[in-house]
């Protein structure tokens, strides 16, 4: 982590990888489209390696000209089962409670937005958020800055440098960048390089520690 980091007027937050697990869906529903297409299934691994746009963005070129007949069938398999399999990633409840004492809280998200929406309430969490920004919910997906923008002003505040965009890899940092805002690595980055290809200007390596940051924050005077 840089020393002594700006007190943020808002934090957007990715959501998997970042704050949950909900990889075991995700697979199931690639690898139910995979299948319905003829084509080799993908290990989780691969999965945790190459899944980063939303489907609109991916689908059409893995795919070619049958993309929305496999965006049915990903979706089905993926609601089938979601909810169920879904895990909070380690300590992220404990921080998003702490950030959200020091600032309002969105997360942006290039899952479909109903399906984030749903995985936020059935894990408790979707109080609290001022907006749950989804793949579909914008005119384009992450990482075009229109559905940051989206995120920031349901929080009350612009897109830009008093925004921090806390994500898990190097699309969530672009994201971050392209709308103005302060990228957030959270985690290693293992499965996409590492932190040096992500190139945050803030890291923290655990959750846990990064709430530990958010307290001393708390405690500083507030901006304005």
């Amino acid at each position: 982590m840089n020393p002594s980091p700006s007190r943020p007027l808002a934090i957007v937050w990715d959501w998997d990888n970042t704050l949950v697990d909900g990889w075991p869906a995700i697979r199931a529903g690639l690898n139910a489209a995979l299948r319905d297409a003829g084509m080799a299934e993908w290990s989780l691994e691969e999965v945790r390696a190459r899944v980063r746009h939303s489907l609109r963005d991916s689908f059409p070129q893995l795919f070619g000209h049958r993309w929305e007949h496999a965006r049915d069938i990903f979706y089905a398999a993926v609601r089938a089962t979601h909810l169920d399999v879904l895990r909070p990633m380690p300590g992220a409840e404990a921080l998003l409670r702490r950030a959200a004492l020091v600032a309002p809280l969105a997360v942006l998200s290039n899952k479909s937005g109903p399906l984030l929406r749903a995985e936020a309430a059935h894990l408790g969490w979707a109080p609290l958020f001022s907006a749950l920004v989804g793949a579909g919910d914008a005119a384009a997906d992450k990482p075009d800055p229109i559905p940051m923008r989206l995120a920031c002003a349901a929080c009350g505040v612009p897109a830009g440098a008093s925004v921090w965009y806390v994500g898990d890899n190097a699309l969530d940092m672009e994201a971050a960048r392209r709308a103005g805002c302060i990228p957030v690595l959270l985690g290693d980055a293992a499965h996409d390089g590492g932190p040096e290809a992500s190139a945050p200007a803030l890291h923290f390596i655990t959750a846990e520690r990064m709430t530990v940051a958010l307290y001393a924050l708390d405690k500083a005077t507030p901006p304005g």
